[in-house]
């Protein structure tokens, strides 16, 4: 029997039994859906957060102050005490000092109520210098940003993000108009352009306002003079790790701190952050399609199991065919070619449903789901594979009955 005939036998023989087929089909149509969905969303989320990470700028440095300790001796993490100023911003401004940095912009972040009329809305209140637009890579819809003489003289300006805007007045049209952080009123004279977000924070969704008036006026206190966050801008992508040494070393220099394991600040690169994210979310997809792949295990063992009920069903056949001349190896052929099919057809079909899958979840999740043609052609090659190695034993089990014992079975 040549192999076109083994096959036409074959498809013939799973035609029979369509349903039972059908049944075995969708073990292995699971697990390989699951296998393309899972490896697409880690994809996804990995493009995701290296986009989010990388729209602040290539040539982005980000200055974090150090860890507190309370009373107890309990020490915090990084980002937890106020050992960054306003002074330091100024300190990595020095041209002679630091060369390759090209602009620096401090934050002062703090969470507070902003009222328009009788509307009220919580967001991110930002104080910072002129410079942020250039650092963090933002524009404005309209209006404009606030200039060095407003933040001088401690004016009372504000621009917001789109989101903010919309929640507060139901337009972005609201230049001119007054909103009150704090129980201070301020004069929204921009709106920024929308951003998205960025990892943990809703860009559209922030208040910035002059770092002279957030000092004094809105988030004053004990640590008025400190600021949450430094960035700072490279010159360029090439001097980038020119600019993270002349800033750690100006720091140092400015707290006092001869040694830089004892810094009480934390400077980051962007490409630290997206290899770092990425890092997790590989580790993650990489135990997510661990798990998807035990159900192919499971269809595995389901196209075993048809195939040897197979073979007990169609014992006199296999009997028939041996006593008219058909050798072992054309027996053993022919249900592997059956396990073969099974496991191609659940490949096919569960690759077809996570390439669906890939184009209906990122509306309702929230994320991308990349469909990546070298897993999909890696999940049909292990389809096959689940196919004829569980199918072996069966095969290998039809290919040693004797005729005669074959012909008296019932």
């Amino acid at each position: 029997m040549n192999w076109s005939e083994t096959l036409a036998t074959s498809w013939h023989a799973i035609r029979t039994h369509a349903l039972r087929s059908l049944l075995t089909v969708l073990g292995i149509l699971v697990g390989i859906a699951a296998v393309v969905v899972t490896v697409g969303l880690g994809l996804g989320t990995q493009k995701d957060v290296s986009a989010q990470i990388s729209s602040l700028g290539s040539n982005l440095l980000i200055v974090s102050p150090g860890s507190s300790t309370d009373s107890s001796g309990m020490r915090g993490g990084f980002g937890s005490a106020a050992t960054l100023k306003a002074s330091d911003a100024d300190a990595l401004t020095s041209a002679v000092a630091a060369p390759d940095i090209n602009s620096v912009a401090p934050e002062k972040t703090s969470s507070l109520s902003l009222t328009a009329g009788t509307t009220n809305w919580t967001t991110t209140v930002t104080g910072t210098t002129t410079s942020w637009p250039t650092v963090r890579s933002r524009t404005l819809e309209v209006g404009s940003f606030f200039t060095q003489e407003q933040y001088e003289t401690e004016a009372h300006v504000a621009v917001i993000g789109s989101e903010t805007a919309d929640e507060l007045f139901g337009t972005t049209a609201v230049v001119g108009q007054t909103v009150t952080i704090d129980s201070t009123d301020f004069q929204i004279i921009g709106v920024l352009a929308a951003a998205g977000s960025s990892s943990s924070t809703n860009l559209d969704d922030v208040a910035v306002i002059p770092l002279s008036t957030a000092a004094d006026t809105v988030m004053g206190g004990t640590t008025a003079d400190s600021v949450s966050t430094i960035y700072v801008k490279a010159a360029s992508d090439t001097v980038l790790s020119a600019a993270y040494q002349e800033a750690t070393a100006i720091l140092l220099n400015v707290h006092g701190i001869t040694s830089a394991d004892d810094a009480d600040f934390t400077v980051s690169s962007q490409d630290a952050l997206v290899e770092t994210a990425t890092s997790i979310y590989r580790t993650l997809t990489v135990l997510l399609t661990g798990i998807a792949a035990l159900s192919l295990l499971v269809g595995g063992i389901g196209v075993m199991n048809i195939m040897l009920v197979s073979v007990t069903e169609r014992t006199r056949e296999i009997g028939l065919r041996k006593a008219l001349g058909a050798p072992p190896g054309a027996i053993r052929r022919q249900f592997l070619i059956e396990a073969a099919i099974l496991g191609l057809g659940g490949g096919v079909l569960g690759v077809l449903v996570g390439v669906v899958a890939t184009w209906v979840l990122p509306p309702l999740i929230g994320s991308s789901v990349i469909a990546s043609v070298p897993t999909m052609v890696l999940a049909l090659v292990v389809a096959v594979a689940i196919g004829l190695v569980f199918g072996v034993y069966p095969a290998a089990r039809a290919a040693r009955l004797t005729p005669i014992d074959a012909l008296r079975s019932e």
